[in-house]
């Protein structure tokens, strides 16, 4: 047997084990690498019957052929003429049918090598449709895999079949370190052809991340009688959940966070710390505000309906807790009602001397006054009572326009 043949052979053993291939999808692939073969050989394959046996990488081959009158035959590919077939075999007579064993060698090296190559591609062909399918089913689902490879906008992870997954910078928690070798988990986020070639993207930013993680770990929400309402991710910072319960006696909140927070410790592990506030979903839109704020007291809170815009009144103490680090609290307390949030202290606790900022505004520019109210701070003494390194963290000012406007605050109490 020649090499190339047992090359094609090989080809054929390699073919059974691939992983993600059914038998009937290898076996049609096969008979077709032949048949097309056969058509060059012989012009036509009508007349041939192809016999795969997979799991031993056996392949057999027959041509049946008419026998004629010597002088009668047209078609030399569908009949043999008496004469000739009488050197192969004298049992036959006319209209007998003469059936013969093709060999592989009989197609000649560069068939065998084209056709090995044909295979080889119609395999990968279809283990890429496999992956595709595969994959496409299982968004919102939780992967693990092992990173493979790690470059600067994405890292290259691959699950356990080897399949690879790509996970993007931007759907990366901020904080998280990966180097080859590390097992990382995240949710299937989106499953694409590009040019035949299918393209599995992971996030670990994504909302449903977390939800699939709380399903992991909080057996209620796994069985439904906890549901998630809604999630909103500032990623690695914080996040809000608004869970709720269809029964009574379940507090879901506290089925969330668990015995001491065991429960919403591994999952605020695995999001590199993020803050997770767990909160009682409502109907009612001011409770459901004055919640979406915790860790912040609220005194009072004003709504309109039609703007969807929530004035909310607090403490002086309260103000930057309802902010939070980074306006992260009010913007996601925002995200998850569905309603803009302003906060304002309360009226009435200002001591005589506290002064509006807008009173400085011949003095200070406007621009800045805004970047001062957006982090909490509508007086005087709010934004003198915070450290300049403070206001530099939480505003985009310079640290010089800072104490800039720190000296001329001061100097209106001197």
């Amino acid at each position: 047997m020649s090499t190339t043949t047992i090359n094609l052979i090989d080809s054929f053993q390699e073919f059974k084990d691939f992983k993600n291939i059914d038998r009937p999808t290898v076996i049609s692939v096969l008979e077709e690498v032949f048949r097309s073969m056969l058509r060059k050989k012989y012009g036509t394959d009508e007349n041939c019957d192809v016999i795969v046996n997979p799991d031993n990488g056996d392949l057999e081959i027959w041509r049946t052929r008419k026998v004629m009158e010597d002088g009668f035959s047209e078609d030399d590919d569908l009949e043999i003429e008496l004469a000739e077939v009488s050197k192969l075999d004298n049992t036959l007579e006319v209209g007998d049918d003469y059936i013969e064993q093709i060999t592989l060698e009989s197609f000649g090296r560069r068939a065998i090598l084209a056709a090995r190559q044909t295979l080889v591609s119609k395999v990968l062909e279809l283990e890429k449709d496999e992956i595709f399918k595969k994959y496409k089913d299982r968004v919102g689902e939780v992967v693990s895999g092992e990173v493979y490879q790690v470059w600067k906008k994405e890292t290259l992870v691959l699950d356990d079949e080897g399949n690879e997954l790509l996970m993007p910078k931007t759907e990366q928690i901020p904080a998280d370190y990966f180097k080859k070798g590390d097992s990382v988990r995240a949710v299937i986020s989106k499953v694409e052809m590009i040019n035949a070639n299918p393209k599995i993207i992971i996030s670990r930013t994504a909302p449903e991340f977390l939800q699939r993680l709380f399903e992991q770990e909080v057996p209620e929400i796994f069985d439904g009688l906890i549901t998630i309402k809604k999630i909103v991710r500032e990623p690695g910072e914080r996040a809000k959940v608004a869970v709720e319960s269809y029964d009574d006696r379940i507090d879901p909140v506290g089925a969330c966070v668990g015995m001491k927070g065991s429960r919403i410790h591994g999952i605020v592990r695995e999001l590199k710390n993020e803050n997770i506030d767990v909160i009682n979903f409502t109907n009612n839109t001011s409770l459901y505000i004055t919640r979406a704020l915790s860790p912040a007291k609220i005194t009072s809170i004003k709504l309109d309906d039609d703007t969807k815009h929530a004035s909310v009144y607090l403490k002086p103490d309260q103000v930057s807790l309802a902010i939070g680090r980074g306006g992260h609290n009010i913007k996601l307390a925002g995200k998850l009602t569905g309603y803009e949030i302003d906060v304002y202290r309360e009226a009435g606790e200002e001591t005589d001397e506290d002064v509006d900022l807008e009173e400085f505004s011949d003095e200070i520019d406007s621009w800045i006054i805004d970047e001062l109210k957006a982090i909490g701070c509508d007086t005087a003494k709010s934004v003198l009572a915070l450290t300049v390194e403070d206001l530099v963290k939480r505003t985009d000012l310079e640290e010089e326009t800072i104490k800039e406007v720190v000296q001329i605050l001061k100097s209106e109490f001197e």
